[in-house]
């Protein structure tokens, strides 16, 4: 018998956002979904609740401190190795029991993979990959910004008659707020039928991707080129700058379209967010397509020969000159001090 399709109504409330984690630790993207979940619960007066699946999760009470009202917890050995089956079946059970208007979760593999199945499971519409989140002052509706066409625009899609909204967020497109150890909240151990709880994969092991020295996810220090470096050779200054700052490698889509690096190191509307505390951006113009994807730096060094760049809109420092020139100057005195 099919289920009812939960169509637009009055006992739709509440924001939700997944808590994703791994071997028991909470992943930094939750904490910035939290932080912007908790602006669009305000901005409705809802209630922001988090939906946690996992085994001997040590920091859930951290989601309540980082904006959480409530926190539904399913802790269990079935849950250890985020099984996408098990995460379907279970988040799909807990929106029709509770009925929420939005829900929120990052867009990383797992969440790419599984949250859709959800969407279709609950017969309702899914804004995947967004660059940015907002409400509808006056129709309460979730406005949910993402590339499209390549890239090429922004499009903000609705979903006006079903429920609830859901979408997907890359992560670092927010900031986490900070933790406010005075937050009181609820954590909902949630019980399951641990006999039902099965499962058509099984995971044989996890491979940890060690083609990067430091991810460019995680990095404090950027050090990203551009078309303007002009051939794969010249690539290496990046390298040795990033290697001299303690930092990680990045690169606009033309290079890894070259083959100069690989798409691990793309940034930008079809590669990856970040949100670094300096980025220095090498001999790249700043096509919107790219600055979208570092909009969140705290600080950004463009170094360009052309003053007419974009790239200099959005930096915090601009070097009009030669970077063939300036680059080689930059690492001898980085590596001399």
């Amino acid at each position: 018998m099919d289920l009812p399709i939960p169509h637009v109504t009055e006992k739709h409330h509440g924001v939700w956002v997944f808590a994703e984690q791994r071997g028991g630790k909470i992943q930094t993207s939750s904490y910035e979904l939290l932080g912007k979940g908790r602006e669009i619960a305000d901005a409705l007066q809802t209630e922001l609740c988090s939906v946690c699946f996992g085994y001997n999760i040590v920091d859930t009470n951290r989601l309540i401190t980082a904006g959480a009202d409530k926190v539904y917890l399913l802790d269990g050995p079935s849950f250890k190795d985020n099984n996408e089956d098990l995460f379907t079946l279970e988040l799909v059970r807990l929106v029709r029991q509770h009925n929420p208007e939005i829900v929120l979760a990052a867009a990383t593999a797992l969440g790419r993979s599984f949250i859709p199945r959800v969407a279709a499971a609950l017969k309702t519409g899914l804004s995947a990959d967004g660059t940015g989140l907002d409400i509808d002052p006056e129709k309460g509706w979730l406005l949910q910004t993402k590339p499209a066409f390549g890239g090429n625009i922004m499009a903000v899609i609705i979903c006006p008659e079903k429920r609830p909204q859901m979408a997907t967020v890359r992560p670092r497109v927010f900031k986490a707020r900070r933790f406010d150890e005075t937050r009181k909240g609820t954590i909902i151990n949630v019980d399951f039928n641990k006999e039902s709880v099965t499962s058509k994969t099984r995971l044989l092991s996890f491979v940890d991707d060690i083609t990067e020295k430091v991810k460019i996810e995680d990095a404090d220090i950027i050090v990203a080129g551009g078309r303007g470096l002009g051939k794969a050779e010249n690539f290496r200054l990046i390298e040795e700058l990033a290697q001299v700052l303690g930092g990680a490698v990045g690169a606009t889509r033309p290079p890894v379209d070259e083959g100069w690096t690989t798409y691990a190191h793309q940034i930008g509307q079809t590669g990856k967010t970040v949100s670094p505390k300096l980025y220095v951006a090498c001999g790249i113009s700043g096509a919107i397509q790219h600055t979208a994807g570092i909009s969140t730096s705290e600080t950004i060094v463009a170094i360009n020969n052309d003053p007419a760049a974009p790239i200099f809109e959005v930096a915090t420092y601009g070097i009009v000159g030669d970077l063939f020139q300036v680059l080689p100057l930059l690492i001898r005195k980085l590596s001399s001090s």
